[in-house]
Parts: C-alpha cells; structure tokens; sequence
C-alpha cells in the first residue's frame, strides 16, 4: 500500500478508455472497507459514464457560469473561478465521474447546531477515508484520479441533477492518465510533527 500512496497524483488529463465495471465496483468496494465515525458509513456512490456524465459535465459548467455572475455560494471564492472552469475541462475529457454523497447530512451552506457540525465533521472525516481508499485502490491498478472539491460552485444545480437533496462532498474522476505529473513537494517530517 504505501506503493500506492508514493505514486499516487492528482491526474488533469485522460485517455477516453472507457473503464470496466468490476474495476469500477472494486474500487467502491474499497471505499465501503473505510472506518467510520460510529459505524455511520455515511458514504453512497453514484457512477456517470457516456452521456450521462456528459449531462452531468454540462450541469457543473452551468452553475459556474452562474456563480461567476451572481457569487451566491462562494462570494469570497469568486477569484477560484477559473480553476473550476479548468476542473469542468478534466471533468469533460475523465471517462468516469463518481459523486460522492453524505447521506446523514444536506446542504453544507444552511446553518446547524453545534453538536450537528461535530457529526457533520466526523461524517466528513468518515467520507475523506473512504474517497482515500478509492483513490488508492484506483492507483493500485494502474488509474488516475482527481479529487473534485470545486462542485461548491455549482451546488444547486448538480443537486438538483442528481435528485437529491442529501450532501454533495463533491466527484471523484477516474480513468487512464495522459499525464505523468511529478510528486509534488510535500513538507518535511520536522515541519509537522511533534512529540511531547
């Protein structure tokens, strides 16, 4: 596994190889293998390939292009637009996008209680694992990946697409990289760690 984790990268350009279904199950399977705050497994997967994702594709970039005139979701994010404009390109050409959704919570933009936000983190941290072992077991036969986050930009409407109103923690693209990116430099042991 730490094979795995050394040559994991945030892959930006794919082949259009369309991927088989067991690879893709497996790597669900993975996700659903997670630790979880008390059990809750607040994880659900939903797969779009072919036109479905290119339905999917055609959403994101609409609630971008809405955000970038109204800022209603993320006004102090607005200068991110680009690179959510990017991130609608990588969607586009990844053969396979898997949305990934909390099902104990819902809207990350209403206010809760706080004992709500601690499970709301917890729920996160729990839905964080299962995305890492999806990630991994991707890496493992030889995939890429991207992590999404900029579906923030376009909540409201991929919320409506998909049909739910369960919380979007956002897509997991997945396919044959056309890229070899170099590892990123990470921060040393010492500057992160320390013992008492």
């Amino acid at each position: 596994m730490i094979r795995e984790i050394e040559n994991r990268r945030s892959i930006r350009k794919y082949k259009p190889d369309e991927l088989d279904r067991k690879l893709i199950e497996d790597i669900i399977y993975s996700a659903s293998l997670a630790p979880s705050a008390k059990n809750r497994q607040p994880w659900k997967f939903i797969v779009y390939q072919g036109e479905e994702k290119d339905k999917l594709v055609d959403v994101m970039r609409n609630g971008i292009n809405s955000e970038k005139t109204t800022h209603e979701l993320m006004p102090e994010w607005a200068f991110a637009i680009p690179d959510a404009e990017n991130t609608v390109r990588i969607m586009k050409e990844a053969p396979c996008l898997i949305a990934v959704l909390n099902t104990n919570q819902h809207t990350p933009f209403a206010s809760i209680e706080n004992e709500k936000r601690i499970v709301e983190i917890c729920d996160s941290l729990s839905i964080g694992a299962a995305i890492e072992n999806m990630i991994l077991t991707a890496t493992g036969y030889g995939l890429g990946t991207l992590w999404i986050a900029n579906t923030c930009f376009a909540y409201n409407e991929l919320m409506e697409f998909i049909g739910t109103d369960i919380q979007l923690t956002g897509i997991v693209a997945v396919g044959f990289a056309d890229e070899a990116p170099v590892k990123r430099p990470r921060k040393l042991l010492e500057e992160i760690v320390e013992y008492r």
